[in-house]
């Protein structure tokens, strides 16, 4: 029978495999926008398309802070404290996102709606690479030491490996963002986002192929996990390899959960390697964080599953009918700017 610690370990897998599926085209529309507007009303049109659903999709992030903090508060405090200035930039960076959504249209000029343009790209690709760096860092290792803290220095959290990371995380939103907007848009502007989703998709998979091979040398990835992590990485190829298909055959929506699967799936292969730790010691393997020494009491765990059970269909039915009501695709027929 599987134990609460573990329970709730794959509950916050879950939640950032949510956080990805569904974040990752926010910031992917986000960082299109720079690269296929070519005006304001197409960037108009764009922001539009994540409208309805951005706010919605970061409170994935935030249920999966707040579950590490409940069920893992060692795992948090380590964490948080060794990953301070990274989680203060991307902070601000969706701050800053959000700011720019909301304060885009308030002025008809171009000067703030292209300076409010940079705002909502930056705050598009800041957050996926700080993410990959993070996760990838923790996969590596850090130094941590028998009290559960962090010395790092600079080229403990900027390494090729970790800056390859962060830099395929950017790529997989980038492109589950095109494909987003092929689902969202009319027009050119869909074809242009067909087109160019055709053209990333493989630099998407150089990327995976680049990481996959630097973590057999950087990361015990195949020797903890082997035979999950092999399946895993095999799935990933697939779900790229079905999405250049359906991309070609213009089956907009099936691409879609081709590159949202493979997103899914790279989250997914991370926390599979990691368990049951949660933080990997290169100090020593005896101060890694694990799932059992990093959890909260039993009876905390217990109350956390049966409010957890209580509430998430409520949540889940909530964005599943927000996705429903916004459904349709923008034109920008009634946009000015």
């Amino acid at each position: 029978m599987i134990a609460l610690n573990e329970l709730w370990f794959i509950l916050v897998a879950v939640l950032f495999v949510g956080f990805f599926f569904l974040e990752g085209f926010d910031f992917g529309v986000g960082m299109a926008s720079r690269f296929l507007g070519r005006n304001g009303l197409e960037r108009r049109i764009m922001v539009n398309t994540i409208g309805p659903f951005w706010d919605a999709n970061e409170v994935w992030l935030l249920t999966g802070g707040g579950a590490i903090f409940a069920a893992f508060p060692h795992w948090y405090a380590t964490m948080f404290s060794g990953y301070y200035i990274p989680f203060v930039f991307v902070l601000l960076a969706l701050i800053g996102r959000g700011v720019a959504f909301e304060f885009r249209g308030k002025m008809d000029t171009p000067k703030w709606i292209k300076s409010w343009d940079w705002v909502v790209f930056v705050g598009s690709i800041m957050p996926p690479f700080l993410f990959g760096v993070l996760f990838t860092s923790i996969l590596r290792g850090m130094p941590i030491d028998e009290q559960m803290n962090i010395h790092a220095g600079f080229s403990d959290y900027v390494n090729v490996y970790t800056v390859l990371g962060g830099v395929t995380v950017t790529m997989l939103c980038f492109l589950h963002g095109l494909v987003f907007l092929t689902l969202k848009t009319v027009g050119d502007l869909q074809k242009r986002a067909r087109e160019l989703a055709s053209k990333v998709i493989y630099g998407v998979l150089a990327s995976l192929v680049a990481f996959v091979g630097l973590s057999y040398f950087e990361t015990d990835l195949f020797s903890n996990r082997g035979v999950v992590s092999v399946t895993l990485i095999a799935l990933i190829v697939l779900s790229y390899f079905f999405a250049i298909v359906f991309l070609k055959k213009q089956r907009d929506g099936w691409a879609f959960g081709m590159t949202g699967a493979g997103i899914a799936l790279t989250v997914s292969t991370i926390f599979a390697a990691l368990f049951p730790r949660v933080m990997i010691s290169s100090i020593d393997a005896a101060y890694n964080l694990t799932v059992y020494n990093a959890s909260s009491g039993n009876y905390s765990l217990k109350v956390m599953t049966i409010v957890a059970l209580t509430l998430l269909p409520f949540v889940l039915g909530y964005q599943i009918w927000s996705y429903y009501v916004f459904r349709k695709r923008v034109d920008g027929k009634d946009m000015i700017y």
